[in-house]
């Protein structure tokens, strides 16, 4: 991952021991230095995290949809859908048909 060249502040990090060493050896391993390797890992845990904060928002408004129209996915339905698609992506089958909703009752 790549971090931007901008302009950053010193921040004194307190680290224990053994936490330290694990993330020496991750470091080494991916072949950064330590600063480098805590720079990447924590801008990776802030984009996953506004990532989940994204999924739920987009999962509330879906329910909200859902429950307003009263049309929905039945689960065995999307488990399938998902199933073919990864099988298509695999190149083992065509690509599934879109979804149609139904009305959940």
């Amino acid at each position: 991952m790549h971090t931007m060249n901008i302009a950053s502040k010193p921040t004194s990090l307190k680290l224990p021991a053994a936490l330290k060493t694990q993330l020496l050896e991750d470091a080494h391993r991916a072949g950064l230095s330590l600063h480098a390797f805590m720079v990447q890992t924590l801008a990776d845990s802030v984009r996953r995290t506004r990532l989940r904060e994204s999924l739920t928002r987009d999962s509330v408004a879906a329910l909200s949809d859902m429950k307003t129209s009263g049309l929905g996915y039945e689960l065995g339905s999307v488990r399938a859908y998902f199933s073919d698609l990864a099988s298509h992506r695999k190149g083992l089958q065509a690509k599934p048909r879109d979804l149609v909703p139904t009305h959940m009752g």
